[in-house]
């Protein structure tokens, strides 16, 4: 059996690490610039003020003669305003009873963008781990290396009790950050979150899966299982490292985002070193994310 090319699996995982972080700065761009709009957007929708002096002219604060009341509506006709509103009686009525075509086009743009954002997800993180998985056969890195010499029962009991405790955790985290007013971005996972039972089932049954598995299997086999064995550098060396770059890949949620992500990939690097199990710290991966939208998903409702 030839010895396994370490140098070249290396090179595809630094490769993939690059793309996935510029892609990750980019939907934080993309974040950014749909909260600009919203922004923009909210200020349109405020009615607009007339400062013209059309308007000015309808409140003259001028002395008028002792004679005349400063109240006398038939020499100052200030109500000549109200008499528009007369005349057009649709604006009067209530704006939510109107059906705002723009809304409507507006909800069916964010169904297709949902949908479209979890398949794009599916397919791009699900082309990256197959890139990694063809990679590490040619390369013929070893399995022990990468985490999946053996799968059990107990390793995925293990993975189910560490999600749920990871789980609680990033929520106590994500609380801690607001009350220490840090900012966290969830506008990527409001995104993502279905409004239908065909979109939960493409987000719990394949979109959530295959994040879960590519990551753990970059951000943990590969940065860690394989640069280990295959260079001999310290495993908790190379989880900090990755941990890191863990962190800095979800930078679209935020400063807070950023800090518990990494927390939560130290977490996952020690539970890879000390199980040595690929199938653990991808369980746990995968509870977390899934409770997340589950529990998250009235807040965006």
């Amino acid at each position: 059996m030839p010895a396994p090319n370490w140098n070249a699996f290396t090179a595809v995982t630094l490769f993939v690490l690059v793309i996935l972080i510029a892609l990750a700065r980019a939907s934080q761009a993309m974040l950014a610039g749909e909260d600009d709009q919203s922004a923009v957007s909210e200020i349109d929708s405020k009615p607009d003020l007339d400062t013209s002096s059309e308007s000015e002219s309808h409140l003259n604060f001028e002395p008028q003669p002792e004679s005349e009341s400063y109240l006398d509506f038939e020499s100052h006709p200030v109500s000549e305003p109200q008499s528009d509103f007369e005349s057009n009686p649709d604006e009067q009525s209530n704006p939510d009873e109107q059906s705002n075509p723009e809304d409507e086009q507006s909800n069916q743009e964010y169904e297709m963008t949902t949908k479209m954002l979890l398949l794009n997800v599916a397919l791009s993180q699900g082309l990256f781990g197959v890139i990694l998985v063809v990679a590490a056969v040619l390369a013929g890195i070893p399995a022990i290396a990468l985490g999946v010499e053996s799968a059990t029962l107990l390793q995925f009991g293990v993975g189910i009790i560490l999600g749920i405790a990871l789980f609680v955790a990033n929520e106590l985290g994500q609380r801690g950050a607001d009350a220490l007013d840090i900012d966290y971005e969830d506008g990527l996972r409001e995104l993502l979150t279905p409004d239908s039972i065909r979109g939960w089932v493409l987000l719990l049954g394949g979109a959530l899966p295959i994040i879960a598995g590519f990551e753990e299997l970059l951000f943990r086999s590969a940065l860690i299982g394989v640069l280990a064995s295959g260079y001999g550098l310290s495993p908790w060396l190379l989880a900090v490292l990755s941990s890191v770059a863990f962190a800095v890949g979800h930078g679209a949620q935020g400063p807070a985002g950023i800090i518990v992500t990494g927390a939560l990939g130290g977490v996952l690097a020690a539970a890879f070193i000390i199980t040595g199990s690929l199938l653990v710290v991808v369980v746990a991966h995968y509870l977390v994310n899934a409770l997340e939208f589950v529990v998250h998903a009235r807040d965006v409702a």
